[in-house]
């Protein structure tokens, strides 16, 4: 396995919202982030805690199957966010009072074994931690919650969501960062601070892109148009330009002099974006088996037909898609899922590689 190169060892574009962020945490405030996946929620997180000086906690809801779980989750960013030994030190006088024991073995662990009230005491205890640290180390702290509304899997009477709502409005050295692909009615309510991210420009790709790949020796070839056809298979979503990129240099490596720069050109571009696609088959076809035909039938529309009016009579009729709520709830599916964009990005397919293997597909 080749390590990837071009994984960014800096922020790629977005420097607008870093700054906004940055302020928002500094301020006490909450915020949701909302974008598709590889729009770089992640990463925009972790530079802007680090330029607001915030220790970051992180649980992603989507790993927790019932309360015990996510307390684990929980447990386990405290012990490896505040890990020096004065800090669990601190942590295990917080938590005297609770059936918890520290284990230390290759890592710190907490572990208990608690009936429902007691996972529920322990919950309250927990959430009341990272406010208590901050105001010990006379710091900021940032609890990033991915997948947010998945606890409702298991949270069927909705107290533990309820408790954290309110906790979120209470804590005040304590920003909690939720990150979603859409924002909820909910969550307006909250008063918190939207960020969105959009997909980047192509010059703010660019901008990263080219003097990496000048490190390994790559250039696009001007001469075959290579680069607009590259931005225009990547549509602005970093995760898929990195993973086209490192397989184009992983295919240079097989062709050019070491001493030599190689010109990528069209067909360079075109053959190893099918390569990946290949690659990407399996996990695609699983996605589509699991969607309603109603839904697949709009993604292939707008896949082999872009279109910034679904709703037209004239594309319906040119697609056969069903009319009114029933296209519109589609499409609402869709975005949710964050496999389309919404009216606001023009409805267009929010993952390329999902889009050209589809065209593909279809023929």
């Amino acid at each position: 396995m080749i390590n990837n190169p071009f994984l960014p060892q800096r922020l790629v574009g977005r420097q607008s919202k870093l700054e906004q962020i940055s302020q928002i945490l500094l301020e006490d405030g909450d915020l949701l982030i909302a974008g598709v996946a590889g729009s770089g929620r992640r990463t925009l997180v972790k530079w802007a805690a680090r330029k607001a000086g915030a220790r970051v906690i992180t649980v992603d809801c989507l790993r927790a199957t019932d309360g015990d779980r996510f307390l684990k989750l929980l447990a386990a960013s405290l012990l490896n966010t505040f890990d020096r030994p004065e800090e669990i030190l601190k942590l295990q006088e917080l938590l005297i009072d609770q059936s918890v024991t520290f284990e230390f073995k290759s890592k710190p662990q907490m572990l208990w074994k608690l009936s429902s009230t007691g996972i529920w005491n322990l919950f309250e205890n927990l959430l009341s931690v990272p406010q208590q640290m901050a105001e010990w180390l006379d710091c900021r702290v940032a609890i990033v919650l991915h997948n947010f509304t998945h606890i409702r899997s298991w949270d069927r009477k909705g107290e533990w969501e309820e408790y954290l709502r309110r906790e979120i409005q209470l804590q005040s050295r304590v920003s909690y960062i939720l990150i979603a692909t859409v924002p909820e009615p909910w969550m307006h309510k909250l008063s918190l601070h939207v960020v969105e991210l959009p997909p980047l420009s192509n010059t703010e790709l660019c901008e990263w892109l080219e003097p990496t790949m000048q490190e390994k020796g790559l250039k696009f070839d001007p001469i075959t148009n290579s680069l607009p056809l590259f931005t225009e298979y990547i549509q602005g979503n970093l995760s898929d330009a990195i993973a086209l990129i490192r397989r184009i240099w992983i295919d240079s490596l097989t062709q050019k002099d070491s001493k030599s720069e190689f010109l990528i050109q069209s067909h360079h571009v075109h053959q190893n974006m099918l390569a990946l696609i290949e690659d990407l088959a399996p996990t695609f076809e699983s996605l589509i088996m699991l969607l309603p035909p109603t839904q697949v039938r709009v993604l292939e529309s707008l896949a082999i037909d872009p279109t910034v009016s679904p709703h037209s009579r004239e594309y319906i009729q040119k697609h056969q898609l069903s009319k009114g709520g029933s296209l519109q709830g589609a499409l609402d599916s869709l975005e949710q899922k964050g496999l389309v964009y919404g009216a606001k990005y023009g409805y267009r397919i929010a993952l390329p590689t999902l889009q050209f293997w589809l065209k593909q597909r279809l023929g």
